[in-house]
């Protein structure tokens, strides 16, 4: 029998937007074009950073979105009001992307809602700080891999029989998967398994006219690190060290899910764009 581990977050995560000062930038910074007119999109961890940025510009371009989230629902429902301002419909679904059965509840609430499902964003995920490898707990190795690398497959295993030819999966993988990280070893080792994913998978499912790509982000000012996902130290000089000196807003990473969701990328499968400041990176 497969053993179940139970999740356990800290207090602190993944951290509320609405607290946050500054506020990250999410806003699109262009008009739509109807890129993903009449699409149905569901992204995890939509309620704030990276995937509130993916969902407002999403729904600028046309579609309609499932916002994937875990407990913060202040930041939720800021997200959906969003879509909707856009013009778009949106419904709010709280839960554990690291569980099996919440990937099945997710695709069943939005085939319910929209009938479809057309594009699959897997942002969500968590990181710890650890200095030396021998405090990372067990507990803290299995919730980060469940969150940022199982709840992919969940969601894809649930979804899978409902996609069609000219579906897209955007995954979010990370800068830290080819440079590495010192503080985050097995935050950096799930975006390894996450670019794996993606090439294989992309393999699996190109003939069936299903595209898979990702994104690997460089630093990026969201909830995610002020709010324990990074070291005190860190954050001093959070995205100094790349060549732009400074870190990215969530709006300047959103235009990379855009691309490889729409058409303009009907060609690309299995690659991995870089928002990331400017660090040249292998792969």
């Amino acid at each position: 029998m497969t053993k179940t581990v139970k999740m356990i977050h800290e207090d602190a995560l993944p951290g509320h937007e609405s607290r946050l000062s500054p506020k990250p930038e999410w806003q699109p910074r262009y008009k739509g074009a109807d890129r993903l007119a009449g699409k149905v999109a569901i992204i995890t961890g939509a309620d704030s950073g990276i995937g509130r940025a993916v969902a407002a510009l999403y729904a600028r371009e046309g579609a309609d979105v499932a916002i994937v989230y875990l407990l913060e629902d202040d930041d939720a429902a800021e997200t959906k009001r969003i879509v909707e301002a856009e013009g778009r419909k949106a419904i709010a679904i709280r839960g554990d992307v690291g569980e099996r059965a919440f990937a099945d509840e997710v695709v069943a609430q939005t085939l319910k809602a929209f009938g479809k499902i057309d594009i699959i964003v897997n942002n969500a995920g968590e990181q710890h700080p650890d200095k030396d490898i021998v405090d990372i707990s067990e507990d803290q190795l299995r919730r980060t891999f469940q969150t940022n690398i199982f709840g992919m497959f969940f969601l894809v295993q649930a979804a899978r029989p409902h996609l069609q030819a000219g579906a897209a999966i955007v995954n979010c993988t990370s800068v830290t998967m080819y440079q590495g990280s010192a503080e985050l070893l097995d935050y950096s080792a799930t975006k390894g398994a996450i670019t794996a994913f993606t090439r294989s998978l992309s393999e699996n499912l190109v003939g069936e006219g299903i595209r898979v790509n990702a994104v690997a982000p460089g630093p990026i000012w969201t909830p995610l690190d002020p709010c324990g996902g990074a070291s005190p130290e860190k954050l001093e000089d959070f995205g100094e060290n790349t060549p732009m000196g400074r870190p990215g807003q969530p709006n300047e990473v959103a235009p990379s899910f855009l691309f490889l969701a729409c058409d303009d990328a009907s060609y690309m499968s299995g690659q991995v764009l870089h928002p990331n400041g400017g660090t040249v990176v292998n792969g």
